[in-house]
């Protein structure tokens, strides 16, 4: 797992990853939170597997990160509560190829706040774990 602790000694750049690994065993999640919390950063995890689609993506979010009650359940909410994290975060989708192969449009919009939130302060990464369509995003493996 030699690339979670290049990520997080800022050997990559904050942003959107593909990581062909999957989260399907849940030992191999502790062992990134572990890493993760190890280094002082926070995790996160959305499973995205179960919820293909905007609403369920969104909701899974919003537990993910603890977003307070008034979030909105849409794409401009998710850009305001993302600008409130206020410590650096790995979010983990894992299952993020259901949502990109049933609604291209909304799973492109998600890469994109996610990226735009990435942009700044405090370090934020989103990881897309497991399988999914060819999309433009860099490989951490």
């Amino acid at each position: 797992m030699s690339w979670i602790a290049a990520l997080l000694d800022g050997q990559h750049r904050a942003g959107v990853y593909r990581w062909h690994g999957s989260m399907r065993q849940e030992s191999d999640t502790d062992q990134v939170r572990q890493t993760v919390e190890h280094a002082g950063w926070s995790f996160a995890m959305v499973d995205g597997w179960g919820h293909p689609d905007k609403a369920g993506l969104l909701a899974e979010v919003a537990v993910a990160l603890s977003f307070p009650s008034w979030f909105g359940n849409n794409f401009d909410a998710l850009a305001d509560c993302l600008r409130d994290v206020a410590e650096p975060t790995v979010l983990l989708w894992d299952g993020w190829g259901p949502l990109a192969r049933e609604d291209d449009h909304a799973f492109r919009t998600a890469l994109d706040v996610f990226t735009e939130r990435a942009r700044q302060p405090p370090p934020f990464v989103v990881l897309l774990g497991g399988a999914g369509p060819e999309v433009d995003v860099p490989s951490l493996d």
